[in-house]
């Protein structure tokens, strides 16, 4: 029976966005993604990465493992209501995206290697990625897609990317080790302020090269107490790094670390420094970017290719890669006339965009194992 692709991803679309779950508490998220893809035919999984989702099919005759990756996590904001999750950077139409592929190859058939569906967990926690990474997932896999909704500065609706170039993003925190001591007798310690200020200024004359974007900037100084005739021995600092680029990265991370101990050093305090989270930058096959851009064309015509698109905002789908090198990547960002923006809880986008999405994946499924039998 012919699926009506365009009915069916609105359809799953509206369902998932009336349940949005915050990163490893997508429980109805992954239950009923698990549920469909068993009822198309796939070889389920559950748990995976904490609440994620794998489906499997396997031609049975020789050729690549393909895999599919959507995140499921909504975004926590704030309202008049309280705290409550939004699918707030359009996870649930990525989703729905891939589960309407994934039931339409199921329904035809693939003729050569295996095409496998990642339902991943909490991207927006940046550790998603990787706990799927622990449990096996991509082990077998030698070409993995994914797919993005963009605002619409970057893309409108029946416009696409196919390379969306994320930036690398690290968070470091600080703990300034100094010695308390009486106002009156400031000899006798270390000013964990005076340390602190120390750090900043370093941090503020950190420099790489200026061709490639990036940004090192302190998000939290906190030191001093109720006491405010007492040197504080104490400060917590935080610190948010990007780059352009893994390499650009690797070296601001390092002069970071250097600033810190070198600025504490200064005044004789110490510093205990903390990698507390983040993502490497976007690293593409270049034959598979290729393969996206043919897709783009075949679907929304040359007027709908949009060239790379760089954004310093950052994906853990790059951690796929960092962690198995010879895997081959695709990623592509797509125009869905997206407003304000996204992690607005007042995002919204046209749901025409998603058949789009679709329509592109499905040509890239064919032209690597063939749809059909």
């Amino acid at each position: 029976m012919m699926i009506d692709l365009a009915k069916r991803v609105r359809e799953v679309w509206s369902y998932l966005h009336t349940i949005p779950e915050v990163g490893f508490e997508e429980f109805k998220t992954a239950a009923y993604l698990a549920e469909e893809l068993s009822e198309a035919g796939y070889a389920v999984t559950t748990g995976i990465g904490g609440t994620g989702v794998i489906g499997v099919i396997d031609s049975g005759c020789p050729g690549p493992t393909l895999a599919l990756r959507a995140d499921m996590d909504a975004l926590a904001h704030q309202t008049d209501d309280g705290i409550c999750a939004i699918h707030s950077c359009g996870h649930d139409a990525h989703s729905s995206m891939v589960l309407t592929v994934a039931e339409e190859i199921a329904a035809q058939g693939i003729q050569k290697g295996k095409v496998k569906i990642i339902f991943q967990p909490a991207e927006e926690k940046l550790v998603g990625a990787l706990r799927t990474i622990e449990d096996g997932a991509i082990d077998d896999v030698d070409i993995l897609l994914g797919i993005h909704l963009r605002p619409i500065q970057e893309a409108k609706l029946n416009q696409a990317t196919p390379a969306l170039c994320h930036g690398a993003s690290y968070i470091m925190e600080a703990e300034i080790e100094g010695e308390a001591c009486h106002g009156a007798r400031p000899h006798l310690g270390i000013n964990a302020i005076d340390a602190a200020a120390a750090v900043v200024q370093a941090i503020n004359a950190i420099h790489v090269n200026p061709v490639i974007p990036a940004t090192v900037k302190v998000t939290k100084f906190q030191a001093g107490g109720a006491a405010l005739n007492a040197i504080p021995g104490k400060a917590q600092l935080a610190f948010d790094l990007r780059a352009q680029n893994n390499i650009v990265m690797n070296e601001l991370r390092e002069k970071a670390t250097q600033a810190i101990h070198g600025g504490a050093a200064t005044v004789g305090a110490q510093a205990a420094i903390q990698l507390v989270g983040g993502c490497p930058a976007a690293e593409y096959d270049a034959d598979t970017v290729a393969l996206a851009r043919e897709a783009i064309v075949a679907v929304l015509g040359e007027q709908g290719l949009l060239a790379p698109i760089t954004t310093p905002g950052g994906e853990d789908f790059h951690f796929y890669v960092k962690h198995k090198p010879t895997l081959k990547t695709g990623y592509i960002g797509l125009g869905a006339d997206l407003t304000p923006g996204l992690h607005s809880p007042k995002m919204a986008f046209d749901q025409a965009a998603l058949i789009n999405g679709v329509q592109i994946l499905l040509y890239m499924v064919n032209k690597l194992v063939t749809i059909g039998k």
